[in-house]
């Protein structure tokens, strides 16, 4: 059958099922950050804006091939790529891996809280905390500081990767990271420090 096939729809077939492979729902990462996020920090928003979900389908451009070779295209694509428009996109955040490092990243804030505050502490650009101002810090509280940050970024660093695993696609690590980086600046309380493009600045 494949014989009798144009090479552009073959193309075209080929290409679906790339893009079925690979697709990161972008959308659903984000709405799944930001619930982390909320949770880890304690964040409480009433009246929270509700956050738009664009549901971006695969651009399809019609190819206007001879009637058997696109039926034929068709039947095909139907068996081995079934209902693909269907399936909704969606991240799994509700592992035992995934609700230990949350209970132990929501622990933890309240001891780092203090030190965002202070501006001892903020939020870098690959999801993690970083230290800004040491001098902030008590000499007797530095020992503590750093351990806790240190322990806060092995969480996190854990959660961006146990997503990804409990998704079945490990490669979607760094765009989880990259969405949390974003989500953790956007849900900071006002007075948290972060840095962007090499420089710090406060909420």
């Amino acid at each position: 059958m494949l014989k009798n096939l144009s090479l552009p729809v073959l193309s075209l077939f080929l290409g679906a099922c790339v893009t079925i492979n690979i697709y990161f729902p972008a959308a659903a990462a984000e709405e799944a950050a930001r619930e982390i996020v909320r949770d880890v920090l304690d964040v409480k928003q009433p009246g929270e804006k509700q956050q738009e979900i664009q549901e971006k389908g695969d651009d399809q451009s019609a190819i206007e091939q001879p009637g058997m070779v696109i039926r034929m295209a068709g039947h095909l694509m139907e068996m081995l790529v079934p209902e693909v428009h269907a399936a909704k996109a969606d991240i799994n955040i509700d592992t035992p891996a995934i609700a230990k490092l949350r209970r132990s990243m929501h622990q933890r804030q309240r001891s780092l809280a203090p030190f965002y505050r202070s501006g001892a502490i903020g939020f870098d650009e690959s999801g993690r905390v970083a230290m800004r101002d040491l001098k902030a810090v008590a000499l007797k509280d530095r020992n503590r500081v750093k351990k806790l940050v240190a322990d806060e970024n092995r969480d996190r660093d854990a959660l961006y990767r146990e997503i990804a695993r409990a998704n079945g696609h490990p490669e979607w690590e760094a765009d989880i990271r990259k969405t949390f980086s974003r989500i953790w600046i956007e849900e900071a309380p006002g007075g948290y420090w972060y840095r962007k493009g090499g420089g710090w600045k406060k909420k």
